[in-house]
């Protein structure tokens, strides 16, 4: 699914009145109906405080209020500003004038705000994805009265106040802070950053019938993964398909008394369907992996306790490093040695490995193209440096990547995977509980499977992170958020994988 950006979305609202065609208050009737019908049950009985502002995202308030009015429900519809309305928030404004139920409130004109009750639901409809600077005056004052009520909130489209892209130098006491963002069509950019949370809340998209031709033209820089896209990616096994058909790894993870993340990594590895695993391991370490992972292989290390050397490398299709390998001089030289050594093999750099990059970043320039970095935000902070905000994060990642030609696998809810020519790509599957210990290694596995089968580093790199958080959301179902651990995750892959190919 594409994400466009809110200059993009106005312009496919202008081309979808044109080429529909659909008069532009017809479509704003169609968006109100769209909402309306989601809303109706769902808030069945109680009351609504609707609040409507000056352009086009005031006028999709008053016309669900309306709608509401008509089903007989409790509405006040409050607006701050009535006059300099849009024509079509004029037009809705005035259809308000054939209900004698409708409770209009003129905030401008003397109206006073009306108190919400404990049951009282505010449908936010002050301001739309076109704004692009802060709030103030009485808009500024009523977000913050509203944000101060202990009332549910919907937005409408977005939550008043908040851009669609960048919040750089935003107030953030000027924006709405909503229980639940039904957004039309596509989400905005910004519901993807974590700050943005405490204003989103949950968000839902809903569908209003916008120009086909004009959204599959356009172009993006962003997308949200789709199931049907990742079903595209992952092969399908042949009947005389043999081991050998489906990659051979080599995993370089663990040290002494760190041999969990080798272990979940292995794990993941094999049941994403790699054909043949061997995992280097220093040698006093090597019979946890023989008791926990009999199915993989062990290349052993002459050094007791950490990654020193690799195995010769003709064997492999894909390598993944750095879970667990510690960061000690010896094993910043085998790093080196492996990537002087790697040739056009599949790489992905996780945990330890990617903290010497960034302590050594000559190294960078050894990284094979289309190399798959799966950092933490810490990590990734040590690659780069600070950032102010989640969109400056995403501008710094885009960036390396182009600079280095590497695929970015920014781990977090919404996991962004950045390819070297700037095209974004969003995970929507997942959830808190997968905030474990070890939830990275077991990503760090299904990735390096996936790149061993030989799908592409961008599109493995896509499917391992919504296979990882599909398989975390199914083990959640079961376990809840609190108790789910790294082994739960790697216990549904299976499950995750078929239900995706069915």
């Amino acid at each position: 699914m594409k994400i466009f950006p809110v200059k993009a979305i106005a312009e496919i609202d202008s081309y979808t009145v044109e080429h529909e065609p659909i008069l532009s208050v017809n479509l704003m009737e169609r968006a109100a109906r769209r909402l309306f019908d989601t809303i109706k049950e769902r808030y069945e009985g109680r009351r609504f405080i609707v609040l409507a502002g000056p352009g086009n995202n005031g006028g999709d308030a008053i016309a669900t209020g309306r709608m509401l009015i008509l089903a007989g429900y409790e509405v006040d519809i409050v607006l701050p500003k009535s006059e300099g309305l849009s024509p079509d928030t004029q037009t809705n404004r005035d259809r308000l004038q054939h209900l004698r139920q409708a409770r209009v409130i003129e905030l401008d004109k003397g109206g006073l705000l009306p108190e919400p009750d404990p049951s009282c639901v505010v449908l936010d409809g002050l301001f739309g994805s076109g704004l692009n600077r802060p709030l103030s005056g009485v808009f500024l004052e009523l977000v913050r009265i509203v944000n101060s009520w202990n009332a549910e909130v919907i937005a409408i489209d977005i939550p008043s106040g908040l851009m669609g892209e960048s919040n750089a130098g935003n107030n953030p006491e000027g924006i709405i802070r909503a229980t639940r963002t039904y957004t039309f069509q596509f989400p905005k950019l910004s519901f993807l950053f974590p700050e943005n949370e405490q204003f989103v809340g949950e968000w839902e998209i809903l569908p209003i019938g916008l120009h086909q031709k004009k959204m599959a033209e356009m172009q993006t820089p962003w997308y949200l993964t789709e199931k049907e896209e990742v079903k595209a990616i992952l092969p399908r096994r042949p009947k005389f398909a043999h081991k050998g058909n489906f990659g051979h790894d080599l995993l370089i993870a663990g040290s002494f008394g760190r041999m969990g993340a080798a272990v979940l990594a292995a794990r993941a590895c094999l049941k994403t369907g790699a054909g043949l695993l061997t995992v280097q391991l220093p040698n006093k370490t090597c019979h946890v992996m023989h008791c926990s992972v009999p199915e993989a292989m062990v290349s052993i290390d002459r050094s007791d306790i950490m990654f020193t050397e690799f195995p010769p490398l003709d064997p492999f299709k894909a390598v993944g490093v750095g879970p667990a390998i510690g960061c000690k001089p010896n094993c910043v030289r085998a790093f080196s040695d492996l990537l002087d050594n790697i040739g056009e093999r599949s790489l992905v750099v996780d945990a330890d490995a990617i903290t010497i990059l960034a302590s050594e970043q000559s190294l960078l320039s050894k990284l094979p193209k289309n190399t798959v970095l799966t950092p933490h935000p810490g990590e990734f902070r040590r690659l780069v440096g600070d950032w102010n905000d989640d969109f400056h994060r995403l501008e710094k990642a885009v960036e390396f990547s182009a600079t280095h030609k590497v695929v970015l696998v920014l781990k977090g809810a919404y996991t962004a995977v950045i390819s070297p020519d700037g095209s974004c790509y969003f995970n929507p599957t997942g959830n808190p509980g997968m905030a474990t210990a070890g939830s990275g290694d077991v990503l760090t596995g299904i990735i390096l499977s996936l790149l061993g089968q030989g799908i592409a580093a961008l599109d493995a790199a896509r499917a391992g992170a919504y296979i990882h958080g599909l398989a975390g959301d199914m083990a959640m179902e079961e376990e809840g958020e609190a108790a789910l651990t790294a082994s739960d995750i790697i216990r549904y892959l299976g499950k995750a994988i078929s239900s995706i190919q069915k």
